[in-house]
């Protein structure tokens, strides 16, 4: 009798360890979920509020304060008149259209040129000099190292001589070399721990090696591409000083435009928070869409 209330105690003990550490984890996580996201509520309640209520630190809408759509009114994006003709409206939809234009072409550019360069460097030998394939990937990693402003007198220098000033296809060119040592540095990782055996067999039946590559190793490294291509995306979609010093009219992207909402009177907080949701909003969706492919390329590859 004894031994059969010890074994219940013991179970229970152990029921109490499992629900205590499961409400640990779970509360550390919330907590870390609020900390994250905070920002984000921040920044669009901020685009609901009048002057007063920003400076008081109100948060809480219908409680703290009454919202307004006075911010999204300065981007010609209310209810009220979306239905207009708006030239504000229409100079931040050009800029929206700058940023998604410039940085998918440079994440994808970018993610291309660094999968192929993260596969020669995983696969094969090379030797330049004193520098072996490892001295080679951190000799990329490296380039991260230099401040940009630092770059910003050669890049302004070249870009003027060769009529790059204000041009998309200038920072496409730029934000594909600022993100290639990070995508080369992940795929190489990538390529790494996909085993040498799967491409011979491919090869053993007949593939190329590009259908070897393209059939074999490609599923596999999908999930890595897709975190490259993420990862890179919203450093250009962020990125602002280069956009600032090499942009004027039209090339000028969003993050430029969301600075320009200070001047002589002070923040324009409400009209700088809509631009600023606005922003947020599309790197949004693509995280949730790519989760889906994420967990798609995982589950292909190998076991397939």
């Amino acid at each position: 009798m004894s031994a059969i209330f010890k074994d219940h105690a013991s179970d229970r003990q152990m029921q109490v360890k499992w629900w205590s550490s499961r409400v640990a984890i779970y509360g550390t996580l919330m907590l870390w979920a609020f900390i994250c996201l905070f920002p984000i509520y921040w920044t669009l309640t901020t685009s609901f509020k009048l002057a007063p209520d920003v400076m008081r630190g109100n948060m809480i809408p219908f409680v703290d304060y009454t919202p307004k759509w006075k911010g999204w009114e300065s981007l010609g994006l209310s209810p009220r008149l979306i239905g207009e003709v708006s030239t504000v409206r229409e100079e931040f939809l050009k800029r929206f259209w700058n940023s998604a234009v410039v940085a998918l072409s440079a994440s994808t550019l970018a993610v291309v040129l660094g999968s192929l360069a993260a596969y020669g460097l995983s696969r094969f030998n090379y030797r330049f000099g004193f520098m072996k394939n490892s001295d080679i990937s951190f000799f990329f990693l490296s380039q991260m190292i230099l401040p940009p402003v630092v770059l910003a007198l050669p890049f302004l220098v070249l870009y003027k001589s060769l009529n790059l000033l204000d041009s998309r296809i200038g920072l496409i060119l730029l934000y594909t070399l600022m993100v290639l040592p990070i995508v080369i540095w992940i795929m190489r990782d990538q390529f790494q721990g996909i085993p040498v055996e799967l491409e011979e067999a491919a090869l053993v039946d007949g593939l190329g090696i590009w259908g070897a590559f393209l059939q074999i190793v490609l599923p596999i490294a999908l999930p890595g591409m897709v975190a490259a291509f993420i990862l890179s995306l919203v450093l250009c979609w962020n990125e602002y000083f280069f956009a600032a010093l090499l942009t004027s009219t039209n090339a000028t992207t969003l993050p430029v435009m969301v600075a320009s909402q200070t001047g002589s009177q002070g923040i324009n907080w409400w009209s700088m928070a809509a631009l600023s949701s606005a922003a947020i909003l599309p790197l949004i969706l693509v995280a949730i869409l790519l989760e889906k492919y994420i967990i798609k390329g995982m589950a292909a590859g190998a076991v397939k």
